[in-house]
């Protein structure tokens, strides 16, 4: 069974940070990056749990959601990854994701 506790202390730490930035850095762009993230994972969770399923996308919840969208989405790719290289892929996709949102 893959360690996936890196990803869900990522996804934790990037959600703390999107409640504690103030409205107006939520507004300029970080949670649209947080909502992207959370789609991506939600995306890549489906795709291993209903393989050639079409995904379902996340819907856009509003700008004070978007921390909890991307806990969610994250713990639940967490429960079925299995794959070690495609856990280092996400650990980036989150860290750039943070990085953009400047949180």
């Amino acid at each position: 069974m893959l360690d996936t506790t890196p990803l869900t202390a990522a996804v934790d730490h990037f959600a703390d940070r999107l409640r504690a930035a103030p409205q107006s850095r939520l507004q300029r762009g970080a949670a649209t990056e947080a909502l992207a993230l959370a789609r991506e994972l939600a995306a890549r969770a489906q795709a291993i749990e209903e393989p050639g399923a079409p995904p379902r996308e996340m819907p856009d919840a509003g700008m004070f959601a978007a921390a909890d969208q991307i806990t969610v989405a994250g713990r639940d790719l967490a429960l079925v990854l299995e794959d070690p290289a495609e856990l280092a892929r996400v650990l980036e996709l989150v860290e750039e994701a943070q990085k953009r949102a400047g949180v």
